[in-house]
């Protein structure tokens, strides 16, 4: 005969695991455009052109901009990170198991939020000319000038996800980590996940594409607007007992997809990581 979970138990792991996505699962979810409880297997993002001001004559018209209005589909997909807590084996370990396995499915659900999401820039076509070379200040100046030059808004909505090894090339540049070019509040050391550079935030990601062929790594610098991340399903917790293994499955899952809105809003910095 099952046994029943005590409800109190559910709730708090439910909980535990909700809590520990927040704080530790996704670094790029709030960097992008977000739709919440999507009912249906897609959600639909809307593209508005460019409008053109003109003038009007004396008791004329006023001109219509006709904007042109096109939209772009994200489809979700559902994903799982489930594991078992043997009920006796909670009483033979010094640490908390169940907050262990709330954490890696977190970690596992936030994991996959930010492919879906690089998977939608690494669609874009605009890239930067050098490939030869790390992320030299020269790169990062031809990307700034290719956003500036596709009018992509610079209002605090922009931001660069690069690897750890172009991190550290970051970290060698005076532009990026000296107190005269950056102020005193925007220094690198003073917090290492993440930088205010350029008008924009700099975050280091050991999930980009890279080559293991090539040697090549692709980082993105994008403004909000020009992805699209789409939500059915936020992360939620079934929790299970069996009787016959004597331990409780627990499985998290979410129900999300991600598309590229806008391939101009969208610079990818390809980098070169083999050793020199």
């Amino acid at each position: 005969m099952s046994i029943s979970i005590d409800n109190a138990f559910v709730k708090q792991f439910e909980r535990e695991v909700f809590e520990a996505y927040q704080r530790t699962g996704s670094k790029l979810r709030p960097t992008v455009r977000s739709k919440n409880n999507v009912k249906g297997s897609s959600a639909v993002f809307q593209k508005v052109g460019t409008g053109l001001a003109s003038t009007k004559s004396a008791h004329g018209m006023v001109p219509v901009m006709n904007l042109n209005h096109t939209s772009v589909e994200a489809t979700l997909q559902d994903y799982y990170a489930g594991d078992w807590v043997d009920k006796l084996d909670e009483l033979k370990v010094n640490h908390d198991e169940r907050q262990v396995i709330a954490n890696a499915g977190a970690y596992a659900l936030g994991r996959k939020t930010d492919e879906l999401i690089i998977n939608a820039l690494n669609a874009s076509t605009n890239t930067v000319t050098d490939t030869a070379q790390g992320l030299t200040i020269d790169k990062v100046l031809e990307a700034f000038e290719k956003l500036g030059a596709q009018e992509v808004p610079d209002d605090g909505q922009r931001t660069a996800i690069v690897g750890w090894k172009q991190w550290s090339q970051l970290l060698a540049l005076k532009e990026f980590s000296n107190a005269d070019y950056v102020g005193s509040e925007d220094l690198p050391f003073t917090g290492t996940q993440a930088v205010k550079w350029l008008g924009t935030l700099w975050i280091p990601h050991g999930g980009l594409p890279f080559n293991s062929t090539t040697g090549v790594r692709r980082c993105f610098w994008y403004h909000k607007t020009a992805i699209g991340h789409a939500s059915g399903q936020d992360v939620e917790t079934d929790i299970t007992w069996h009787g016959d293994r004597a331990a409780y499955f627990v499985n998290s899952m979410m129900s999300q997809g991600a598309a590229l809105i806008e391939g101009n809003g969208v610079v990818v910095m390809t980098c070169d990581e083999t050793p020199a």
